[in-house]
């Protein structure tokens, strides 16, 4: 049996699950999701190739679970952007910034590299469930305004959220994209106080 370095068979485990993942995220910053295999994955953990097998029964179930991981990571860092909002139109600002910075950061990579991927139909519920993580944050702040259609207009205003991404990957103005898309989003909001 080879040497763990763990408290525990246990956590040697969950210490290689981890890295395995890891090494498929950091693949999958890169920018191209078919290099993700168990053999680049394997040599970037310096694990043989067949050892990935005991953690992950194909590759599919190994990208939804880099998908699964990132969730939480992306809402955590987009909740602590809008804890420090004083009202809930500053709170809808920093969601709209935080996505942003997290797209600026590469972080977005990681879904543009799975959108077109041959497992893509293995990862959309994955997917879904983390979009609904991140709208979370947003639907309490509109609720906190009053709008009797929080869900609803989470999803427009991620709308403004996508577009300045598409405008921040082609190339445009990082900070005036921004400064624009936070303009249009709490325009919307604060709107949602006037008649309807």
């Amino acid at each position: 049996m080879p040497k763990i370095r763990a408290a525990s068979v246990a956590d040697h485990r969950a210490q290689q699950r981890a890295a395995l993942v890891a090494a498929a995220r950091e693949i999958l910053e890169e920018g191209d999701a078919s290099a993700v295999t168990f053999a680049a994955v394997a040599a970037r953990t310096g694990l043989a190739r067949n050892s990935v097998y005991k953690y992950f029964a194909d590759r599919g179930q190994l990208l939804a679970e880099v998908v699964r991981e990132a969730a939480p990571r992306w809402t955590s860092r987009i909740r602590a952007e809008m804890a420090e909002a004083q009202t809930p139109e500053e709170a809808v600002a920093a969601y709209v910034r935080a996505q942003l910075i997290l797209v600026r950061d590469g972080e977005h990579r990681i879904a543009q590299a799975l959108a077109g991927d041959r497992d893509a139909a293995v990862l959309r519920e994955g997917a879904a469930q983390a979009h609904a993580q991140i709208l979370e944050p947003l639907i309490a702040a509109l609720t906190d305004l009053g709008d009797d259609a929080p869900h609803r207009t989470a999803r427009l205003l991620q709308g403004f959220v996508n577009a300045a991404t598409t405008a921040v990957e082609s190339g445009d103005d990082f900070d005036a994209v921004t400064r624009q898309a936070v303009r249009l989003a709490t325009g919307a909001v604060t709107s949602l106080a006037g008649p309807r």
